[in-house]
């Protein structure tokens, strides 16, 4: 009933050691339903296969950076029912990669604009795409950094080549002197080559304010714009604060009287 040991080293020497994780049922199913030598190859090879994809899904994912939870699965469309929830759901198609165009998202904070960039993210990873998710300050500060140990090459590089880079919270704080610059050679490069997602709290007309050389600012945003698709988010906050209770509501004398507070 059991496969032959010598089997083992010959399936780690060929790299198919996850063969050995469905060997024996195989076998004793192949035994049992009398299943032709391919019958049996076939059941090995299938197992393989949705082993290798799972492993790459889940170093993909691991790569992406996401955030725990952040799919369209968890993402309460009922709570803003001003959100377009089917030009959500066409954009989590991915075409928009398909046409190398990007995506823009603004609106105020807690509106859910970080979790939707994340969920289109997860959709792309399923598709077998590799995906960053990283905050405008995380990223200038990497590239910045870079420059101190000469690596500055590779790490632009690396954003460069992503299938998708999410930068999150763009213009939360304003650029400043060259980190400008970094961010318009990355959005320069991947100009009708990759699709970049920018989330950002401004308005779209409020996006140029963020650059201090108006001129860099211009040039950036053009190509960012140039065929994008657009979503605005608008509506109440996902992070509502909880009810506070009775004794949280209580006022605390902070006057000691008689040793007492």
């Amino acid at each position: 009933m059991n496969p032959m040991p010598e089997l083992t080293p010959m399936l780690k020497q060929l790299r198919l050691s996850g063969f050995l994780d469905s060997l024996e049922v195989r076998n004793k199913q192949a035994i049992d339903e009398s299943l032709s030598y391919t019958d049996f190859l076939g059941l090995l090879l299938q197992d393989e296969t949705a082993r290798r994809a799972s492993r790459k899904l889940d170093l993909r994912l691991r790569r992406a950076g996401f955030r725990p939870g952040k799919t369209l699965e968890t993402f309460d469309f009922t709570f803003n029912t001003a959100i377009d929830k089917k030009m959500v759901m066409d954009l989590a198609t991915c075409q928009f990669m398909q046409e190398k165009v990007s995506l823009l998202i603004a609106g105020p904070c807690g509106t859910g604009k970080s979790h939707l960039a994340q969920a289109i993210g997860h959709c792309a990873v399923r598709l077998g795409r590799d995906v960053l998710f990283i905050s405008q300050a995380k990223m200038l500060g990497q590239l910045h950094a870079a420059k101190a140990t000469n690596t500055y090459d590779r790490k632009l590089k690396a954003l460069i080549k992503v299938d998708l880079l999410i930068i999150d919270d763009f213009g939360l704080k304003p650029l400043l002197p060259p980190q400008d610059e970094d961010l318009h050679g990355v959005i320069a490069e991947r100009y009708e080559n990759r699709s970049t997602i920018v989330t950002s709290n401004l308005d779209f007309q409020e996006w140029g304010e963020a650059f201090p050389n108006k001129i860099i600012g211009a040039a950036t945003l053009d190509r960012l714009r140039h065929g994008a698709y657009r979503l605005i988010l608008d509506g109440k906050s996902y992070r509502t604060p909880r009810p506070m209770s009775k004794i949280q509501k209580k006022p605390l004398n902070t006057n000691p009287k008689n040793g007492k507070k």
